[in-house]
Formats: structure tokens, sequence, C-alpha cells
């Protein structure tokens, strides 16, 4: 996805319905283009529009169903883009525009995106100002004073608000960041997109393989493509319960009985003409047989039967012989998990055994001398450990053979053994804590002298620090230290780079978008990981709510979510009925 917005001056109009943002943003455009600007103009509803009129030819097939609809005359052309799925990002949106082509955006809504703003406001609305939980609006533009340093004029004053656009045009503010991620805030930072990218490019698949028996499959990952051997189904079956006829002998009234076909039993005589057998769902169709009229549609008497309906059409409820697969046919791909339908898939072509990719070894353990293993008398400074475990139920999770090597010490000697043996035993060493560019702990000393790695700030939370790097052959992960910001990163980090190394082809995390129920904030410039509840609502949406308190060490927070809600670091707040994105973690925690 592309974060980058365009490189020129972005300014909005921020203001509750009513109070006449596009009569002003109308009488405002002659001025500001007399003026010499060129302006684009981004205008969002809240509501569904339609922008074409029914009838025309565009609107026709852009109904048949062009996703994408351009339509062109000498003196315009507008691209009409169908987004059923999701609404389509800010900072996608503004890149619709040929920057080269203007000197200024504007922007009528979004008012809880992250940019620069005008607060308009009208006394009569009846409505609260918005400037006081917005630190992006810049200037106010209403009927009434109000007491704030920021620059007031007049709403009625089309002189001054056009005054004021020029000179914000002109001065150094106007020149937004040309990247909506942290690096604008702090060149040490990575946005948590970078942070993947990076990561995925720096692990490689493992290839060794090994052979199980089809039970023993779930969750593993193919290590060779699958071909049926056989033609699924085998032979021409029934698709009911019923009566089987030729489609060259409709129209008698009455068809005499020979026989019952019943499932896995054939029927050795081909049918005559006047001839009918009964048969049975998933039973062989009988030579010359090719239609099968259901059960509730017959009339059986001794030796014959006949039919109520008047409409039976050539080969229906038949199933014919390699409908499903033909034999030879591709059907599943190297990387793909086995899951419980590939389980049954796999049975039903006779199979017993496959290849997969042998389980990724990872070795994990906690620092410190205040962690002590549960099951101890508490003591006192010290903390149970916790996030071994969390990493372990993780790691299961993804079908990773965990070597579990405990609490190291704080001694360097001890932490650069264990570092070496780990690498000796696993493909991927994993820690927790002690990540903080300004921790002075034993793991960074120790990795500094076996191996590179790089220690980042991710402009997230919960989860800023994160290290990242190799030691010898193994890539390493260490992980912050508070409970929820060890998971958050692990979904966010760990499991895309585990899933690639297992050489899962093409995944990527389930995201969906969900009416929020409550106000959600976030800070501008970062992704904001909160744990939320999802659930539908009467009218049959998605919904969801927060777990309630978001401290990143609040793990029973984890345990209650059933998603993440994702905040995107253009957006700073999000407003009850507004869609969000959330990650749903069944399955994945």
């Amino acid at each position: 996805m592309n974060t980058q917005r365009p490189a020129l001056p972005l300014l909005g109009f921020a203001a509750y319905s009513g109070t006449g943002k596009t009569t002003l943003l109308e009488a405002l455009l002659p001025k500001l283009t007399h003026a010499g600007l060129r302006i684009g103009v981004l205008k969002h509803a809240h509501h569904d529009f339609d922008v074409d009129i029914p009838g025309k030819d565009s609107y026709r097939l852009r109904k048949a169903g062009a996703s994408q609809m351009l339509v062109a005359s000498r003196n315009r052309y507008a691209l009409m883009t169908e987004t059923p799925d999701s609404e389509t990002e800010f900072n996608e949106l503004l890149q619709c525009f040929d920057s080269q082509q203007l000197d200024l955006i504007l922007v009528e809504g979004c008012k809880n995106i992250a940019f620069p703003k005008i607060e308009l406001h009208r006394a009569e609305v009846g409505k609260p100002w918005l400037y006081l939980n917005d630190p992006n609006i810049i200037a106010i533009a209403a009927d009434e004073p109000v007491e704030t340093a920021l620059p007031q004029m007049s709403i009625n004053d089309l002189e001054a608000i056009g005054q004021f656009i020029l000179d914000y045009v002109k001065s150094d503010s106007g020149q937004p960041s040309t990247t909506v991620c942290c690096d604008t805030l702090s060149p040490a930072f990575l946005s948590v997109s970078q942070g993947i990218e990076r990561i995925l490019a720096a692990v490689n698949p493992i290839h060794e393989q090994e052979k199980v028996a089809i039970k023993d499959a779930y969750g593993r990952v193919l290590a060779c493509p699958i071909t049926s051997p056989i033609s699924v189904p085998a032979y021409r079956n029934s698709a009911m319960d019923g009566y089987a006829i030729r489609s060259d002998d409709l129209g008698r009234s009455h068809y005499t009985l020979v026989g019952e076909i019943l499932a896995g039993h054939p029927y050795s005589q081909p049918l005559a003409l006047g001839e009918s057998v009964k048969i049975m769902t998933g039973a062989p169709m009988p030579d010359n047989a090719d239609t099968v009229v259901m059960r509730e549609q017959a009339v059986e008497s001794h030796l014959s039967v006949s039919f109520t309906t008047k409409t039976i059409t050539a080969g229906q409820n038949v199933r014919q012989a390699g409908e499903d697969l033909a034999q030879g046919q591709m059907v599943f791909h190297s990387g793909q998990r086995i899951q419980s339908a590939e389980m049954g898939m796999l049975a039903s072509l006779g199979m017993s055994h496959v290849h997969i990719i042998r389980p990724l070894k990872v070795a994990i353990f906690s620092t410190g001398d205040e962690v002590q293993p549960p099951g101890t008398s508490p003591s006192d400074h010290t903390i149970y450990d916790s996030n071994r475990f969390s990493l372990i139920g993780l790691l299961s999770q993804l079908g990773c053979e965990v070597v579990d090597l405990g609490i190291i010490e704080d001694n360097e000697d001890k932490m650069i053994t264990t570092l070496q043996q780990a690498t000796q035993q696993a493909d991927v060493v994993m820690t927790s804590g002690g990540v903080s560019v300004g921790d002075a702990d034993f793991i960074k000393s120790a990795l500094e002298k076996l191996g590179q790695v790089d220690f980042w700030r991710i402009n997230m939370r919960p989860g800023r620090p994160l290290a990242f790097g190799r030691i010898g052959h193994c890539p390493f992960f260490g992980l912050p230290g508070n409970p929820v910001a060890v998971m958050v990163s692990f979904i966010n980090f760990v499991e895309p780079a585990l899933r690639k190394m297992q050489g899962e082809s093409d995944w990527q995390p389930l995201k969906v978008r969900a009416i929020a129920t409550e106000e959600l904030r976030s800070r501008h410039g970062r992704t904001e990981f909160s744990r939320g509840i999802y659930s539908t609502n009467a009218s049959g949406q998605l919904v969801v709510k927060t777990t309630g308190k978001q401290g990143s060490g609040i793990l029973r927070s984890m345990s209650q979510a059933n998603c993440l809600i994702e905040i995107e670091p253009a957006v700073d707040k999000v407003s009850v009925g507004e869609s969000v994105t959330i990650i749903p973690l069944q399955g994945r925690i």
C-alpha cells in the first residue's frame, strides 16, 4: 500500500453537517483560482453516492460489472472505481490527483484524519468546538469569537479566509511531509510496513522435507504440488435419490421399473427404451441412462413409475466422471498449509501420506535476574516469566518445534554460550525484553560479538522496540518486554517471517473493516493496535469495541480480545459509527 502523500500543500475544512462547508468552498474557489492557484478538491461523503446518471452508457456498463469505468470527452475525463469490500484509504485517494498540475489540495470532510485543517463553526448548529480535541486544526473561521491562540476569521469574511489560504500555500508550513510514516519524526524510527518488508527480505524458506501420514499433516505445509491420481468422481453417478432414465426416451406417460441401484453397487444391464431403475444418491448410472428424476417428482406403482413434472432436462441430476477433478489435474500447489478441508481432500484422492516441509525449529529463552519461573514461591522485586509461555503458544499454533532454553541470568558469558547453543539447535532464535535503545542489557553486548543485529524503533503502540538480525545462519528476533507488546510484535513481524520460512506461499494476514461502537484515538504518524472485541449487530454489521484499558502490561486484555484494532498512521481519531480495520485473532493466538 502506498503511504506517500503528494508533495504539495494540503488543507482541510473540518465542520459538522449543516455548517456550510460546500457553500463556503464554492464561494472561495473562484477567488483562489483568480489568484493563480491550481486547486484539487477531495470531498468525503459518509453516505452512498453515485456520480453517474441511470440510463447513460457509462452507468449501464458499470452496473453490468465494470469495476473501473473511465469516461472521457473533449473537455474532461472521470474514472469511477467500485470499492465494495472496503473504503479507500485517505492517502490512496490523494494519490489519484496529478500533483504536477496542482498547487494545493483542499479537502472537505475527513475531519478525523490527521492533516492541517481550518475549523468552520456556526453557533446556530449547536455543535461543540473541534479544535479542543484536534491538534491538526491550524485556524478557525466562525461566527463567534473563542478563547484560543489559533488564528481566527469570520466565517462570512471570504477575503480573510482566502488570504489565509494564499499565505498558507506560500509558507513553509504549507509543505506537508512527503511520507506519512515515522521517518518524518525520527530517522531511527521505522513504520510497521517498513519493518515487515525488511524482515521478509532477509529470511528464506527452508527446504528439508519429510513424509507423514495424512492424519498427522494438520497445520503442516506441502513441500510438493499435489495432482489428482484419479478422476473425481471416478464414475457417472446420481446426484440424488430418484429414477434413472434415458434422455432419448423422454415424454412417456410411464416407465417399466427393472431394478434398483444402491451406492457402491454396479448395475450390469444397459437400460432399454421404456425402462427406468430406482437409484440412490452416489450410485453408478447404468449404461445408456443419463438423466435422473428426483423421487419427490415420481409416482411409483407395482412395476412402473410415472413423473408429475413436465420439465425434465437431459442430463439433470447426474454427476459426470471427472466433473470435480480430472485425473492429473492440479489440486494443491506447494506451499499450501494443510487444514481440515485439505486433509479430507487428500484422503478422498486415496492418498495415505504426503510430503511436507519439516517443522521449523525456534529456540526461545528469557533473560534477567528479575525473572523467575512459574511454580516457584514469589520473591520481592521479581516477576514471573510469562512472555516465554505466550511465545510457546504462538509458535505451537504455527506448527513450530520449540526449543525452550529457559531463563538465562544477567551474565554475558552465559548469554553468549546460550546464543551459540541456540543457533546450533534451531532455525530461528527469539528472546523478549532488553531491546530498547536505552537498555543496558547483557544480551546486546552478546549479540554484538556473535552476529549482525539491528535495534529498531517501530512507530507503533504497543511494541516500539524491536531487534532483528542474524547470528550465524539463524535469524534473530528480540521482542519487547511488555507482555502485550511481545504478542502484538510477534503477530506483526515474526509470524509473517516464520510462515515464509515454512514455505507457505502468498499468505496475508486477514484484515477486515468493522464499525466502531466507541471513540478510538491514536497519535498522528504511528500505527496503534488496540485489543478489541468484535461482534455482529442486529443489522448484520460487524462492529468492534476495545477491551477497556490498553496498557501494554495488561496481559489479560489479550485473553479477552478476539481481534486487534489497527488505526493507520494517517488517522488520529475514529468516531463512533466510522469504520476501522480489525485483525481477527481466532486461530492465531
